[in-house]
């Protein structure tokens, strides 16, 4: 498909290789950049299933893309076989690296609101076919800059540990407990060796957390200290700076009982994720509805008072009407004079 590739820069390192920023260039002379993900033949397995998932997730926009159905061959700079992995390519990086241009690393709260309503967008695409991403941390989520460059887009990548709902990793045992990265991982992974969607909740608290304190989640402690605080059920601690509605939010993910935690659809409907048009428009409601029932509450004491009257002139003496005459009567009476007085002007004449 592609004429020519140039290697960029280099974007970083991980588990199953590393990325390098390539620019390819077709044979019709137009040319796109790609975030290519390379893997030696050990990693070999893990790449192609990683291909596999994204092509089951293609075009959802919190999932990065792939490009193209297969893997490429190619050489690395030490001349071993790689296979190659061709990415979207976010231009800030990763959630950590993006997190590290602001102060103490803490983003401002809209921004957290926006970037965790995205993750869990992305987890319901996930969890809806079947898979649980198992790494969900900052490394693993790319920012990229919105259309009009105003705002940012969070995306969700590195699906190379991701796991069938249901699944028992065969390397998940006690002296490798986790599935993913330690510090992001739940209780239940050191004791049901079952992989479930709520996995990932816990590890989005997490994210959600650190994207508040500006630090990773159990911070100083060791793989061992570690592995003891979750077996007896402790969850990072959370602050008192972290708003309320926010704690009440990591609370959710951080439930002991996992059945707890709920979905990643059900969490999109927390209070903590409502955006402000939604909140302005509920206070016009309140508005409204007060007013209403107001109006009704005074129009029901209006109708009460006049039943009260009502039942007052009733207990009275009955009225005693006077029946004004008409005027007919005395018209007639009229008229009949004038009458008798022309017919005695007409006898008078002819006499």
């Amino acid at each position: 498909m592609q004429s020519n590739e140039e290697i960029v820069k280099f974007l970083g390192e991980g588990a199953y290789g590393f990325v390098n920023l390539v620019k390819y260039t077709k044979r019709d002379g137009s040319s796109f950049h790609a975030a290519v993900k390379n893997s030696y033949a050990e990693d070999f397995e893990n790449l192609q299933k990683e291909l596999q998932i994204l092509c089951q997730l293609r075009g959802y926009p919190r999932i990065v893309e792939c490009f193209g159905d297969y893997l490429e061959e190619g050489f690395s700079s030490y001349g071993n076989k790689v296979y190659k992995l061709l990415l979207e390519y976010a231009s800030e990086g990763s959630l950590r690296s993006f997190m590290d241009n602001y102060s103490d690393r803490k983003l401002p709260e809209p921004m957290i609101r926006d970037f965790t309503r995205m993750i869990l967008e992305g987890l319901v695409c996930i969890h809806g076919h079947g898979y649980v991403h198992c790494d969900l941390k900052p490394d693993n989520l790319l920012v990229i800059p919105s259309r009009d460059s105003s705002s940012y887009e969070l995306k969700i990548s590195d699906f190379g540990n991701s796991l069938e709902v249901g699944e028992i990793p065969h390397y998940w045992r006690f002296d490798l407990p986790f599935v993913g990265t330690p510090i992001y991982m739940p209780p239940e992974s050191l004791i049901d060796g079952v992989v479930e969607k709520t996995l990932d909740l816990w590890s989005l608290g997490c994210l959600v957390l650190e994207m508040y304190t500006g630090e990773i989640p159990w911070l100083g402690l060791d793989i061992d200290d570690l592995a003891s605080r979750l077996l007896y059920d402790e969850a990072p601690e959370i602050p008192e700076c972290v708003p309320c509605d926010a704690r009440e939010f990591i609370e959710k993910c951080f439930s002991r009982k996992p059945e707890e935690r709920g979905s990643a659809s059900e969490l999109l409907s927390h209070r903590f994720l409502r955006r402000e048009e939604d909140e302005k428009m509920e206070k016009v409601i309140a508005v409204v509805e007060e007013r209403r029932n107001s109006f009704l509450l005074k129009l029901k004491l209006r109708i009460r008072g006049a039943s009260k009257k009502l039942a007052d002139v009733s207990e009275k003496k009955p009225l005693k009407l006077k029946i004004v005459p008409s005027k007919a009567p005395y018209f007639k009476k009229v008229l009949t004079k004038i009458l008798r007085l022309k017919t005695m002007d007409s006898y008078l004449v002819c006499s």
